[in-house]
């Protein structure tokens, strides 16, 4: 009945058997399903799945054979419009001369203030304006509109990316550790950072020194042992996630995968845009479960190796101010936090998957560039070769 999303699954590395496949069909006879396309994706899923870390893949694997399938559980078709044709028909779309004509309300601290005005004094939904909270129109406030520094709420995605805060619930997934690279560069690169050390007793087996020493005595057997290698370096590698950093997921991913199978003592932790005063480990509850930033400074000491992994594509408020931050009112800047870091850990480096030359272009770029003393290198193989060589000072 399902063959083709059993093999897809399988083709997709998550490891399902043929007992939890004839399980799953049982369970669809039985009724277990309802016949909703949401409930047999639940239990599928409970069927299937029995680490979490494949749900990821699972989803894709679901959405992709089973992408159109409508619910047949009760209720009438009240619009054939498709949903996103009648969002797309409340956006403000403007010519670049209309762009340059629109004044922005000059500065962080007019723009909150006149942000509470708005939500004292309005009363009812907005579309089109230039002074409201709505959509589609010229005002600093809303969605699926335009102006040149705003607040943006409620909206999907960015779209001119020119917002200076978000307030908007995001969902971001964790990075996937399995990812097969593309090329070895990326390990080659990295190695540069292992250091290795000879210590302790002879522990373990030279196994190419066994078999020479073997055959030199004539086929008796002559185990030769050689110190244990230790790798000393540790890590601590914090990764931005979501917004503007979803176009680089799969090269994050990528360096996420080398240096989780390079470095024996990693660390790593998750923040958006701006480390702030805490990070979290998992973004599924990352919400709920997050370490302190002081905590982080405390628990790991300065001979970890700090490595920030971002775009730093933002506004420069969220740098610069206290309450800049999208999703929570942050009570200090972020430059303050990332100088408690580097003063915590003297060998640190950040790496930017934007294109070096591009650079310039972003302001935010350039401040962070400037708080981490020119140590910002870009995510190519030649980027990182510098960065390990930075580390390794």
């Amino acid at each position: 009945m399902f063959l083709n999303f059993f093999l897809e699954l399988r083709n997709a590395k998550v490891p399902v058997t043929l007992r939890e496949y004839l399980t799953l069909v049982e369970a669809v006879k039985a009724g277990a399903a309802n016949y909703s396309i949401e409930d047999f994706y639940y239990l599928s899923r409970a069927a299937l799945v029995k680490d979490e870390r494949n749900l990821d893949k699972f989803d894709r694997v679901f959405g992709q054979c089973f992408n159109g399938i409508e619910s047949g559980a009760g209720g009438d078709v009240t619009a054939e419009i498709p949903d996103e044709w009648l969002r797309k028909l409340a956006e403000r779309f403007l010519t670049e001369e209309e762009k340059a004509q629109i004044q922005a309300l000059g500065g962080f601290e007019k723009l909150m203030e006149t942000l509470r005005q708005r939500l004292a004094e309005q009363k009812e939904r907005h579309q089109g304006g230039s002074k409201w909270i709505g959509t589609a129109g010229t005002s600093p406030f809303g969605a699926y509109g335009y102006n040149p520094e705003g607040v943006r709420i409620g909206q999907n995605e960015s779209r001119h990316r020119r917002a200076v805060k978000v307030w908007d619930k995001r969902e971001f997934r964790n990075l996937d550790d399995s990812v097969e690279l593309g090329t070895r560069n990326l390990k080659v690169a990295l190695r540069r950072l292992r250091r290795f050390a000879r210590d302790g007793a002879a522990t373990e087996l030279d196994l190419p020194g066994t078999i020479r020493s073997t055959a030199h005595q004539g086929g008796m057997l002559d185990i030769q042992m050689v110190p244990e290698r230790h790798n000393r370096v540790k890590v601590l590698l914090l990764l931005d996630i979501g917004g503007s950093m979803d176009d680089h997921i799969r090269l994050c991913e990528e360096l996420f995968s080398a240096a989780r199978s390079e470095f024996k003592h990693l660390e790593y932790f998750y923040f958006h845009n701006c480390p702030y005063e805490s990070l979290w480990k998992d973004n599924r509850r990352r919400q709920s479960d997050r370490m302190g930033t002081w905590e982080l400074i405390r628990t790991y000491p300065p001979d970890y190796k700090l490595i920030l992994v971002g775009d730093a594509s933002m506004s420069p408020y969220e740098i610069a101010y206290a309450g800049g931050s999208v999703e929570h009112w942050n009570e200090e800047p972020g430059a303050l936090w990332v100088e408690r870091l580097l003063d915590n850990y003297r060998h640190a480096v950040w790496l930017n998957p934007v294109p070096q030359q591009q650079w310039p272009w972003t302001h935010s770029i350039r401040m962070v560039d400037q708080l981490m003393g020119g140590r910002m290198f870009p995510l190519t193989i030649e980027g990182l070769d510098g960065a390990m060589r930075e580390l390794n000072r």
